[in-house]
């Protein structure tokens, strides 16, 4: 019986690893009656929505500008990028900074729910029959248990143009 313990007991920790290394970690947050993913290794924090500083001459989705910590941090609202209705700032609404094609921004969402880890087998691609403005942004739909999570591609969000003006928005301030 003790010959075959230690068998058991590796085979039992190779399969975990297996399985950590065909998972990924996303941080799931809400945006009107949606639920939405972004991988973590994206997400540098989630804080607490502060006061912004709007900028002139800016897409309208983006709101402005905060410091955080001496970092001068352009703020995406999520919600008007997608065209969905403005909606003001609730006790659940965060600020997700995070890193973008090598910058920082802020994305304003309406709550963050949690940390999942999802196999790659949880993953569907985003139906041919989704079409318009936002099916560039999908890199995917996240099955689990009693739901669907949109997973997003936070770098195809901001596009050239949109990148352009974050960064003269942040540039004028320094």
């Amino acid at each position: 019986m003790t010959t075959e313990e230690p068998t058991t007991t590796s085979a039992l920790r190779e399969s975990g690893q297996e399985e950590l290394a065909n998972s990924t970690q996303i941080v799931s947050f809400r945006l009107a009656q949606e639920e939405y993913g972004i991988e973590i290794t994206k997400v540098q924090e989630i804080i607490l929505m502060g006061e912004i500083t709007r900028v002139p001459q800016t897409p309208h989705f983006i709101k402005g500008l905060i410091n955080l910590r001496n970092t001068v941090i352009p703020i995406v609202d999520l919600r008007l990028r997608f065209s969905l209705e403005e909606q003001e700032s609730t006790d659940e609404t965060r600020i997700m900074v995070m890193n973008v094609a090598g910058k920082t921004i802020g994305i304003i969402v309406d709550a963050v729910s949690e940390v999942l880890r999802i196999t790659h087998t949880q993953i569907a691609p985003p139906p041919p029959t989704v079409a318009g403005l936002g099916r560039e942004y999908l890199t995917g739909l996240v099955k689990l248990e009693k739901r669907l999570l949109i997973l997003l591609d936070i770098d195809k969000i901001l596009g050239e143009a949109e990148a352009e003006s974050l960064e003269s928005a942040t540039a004028e301030t320094e």
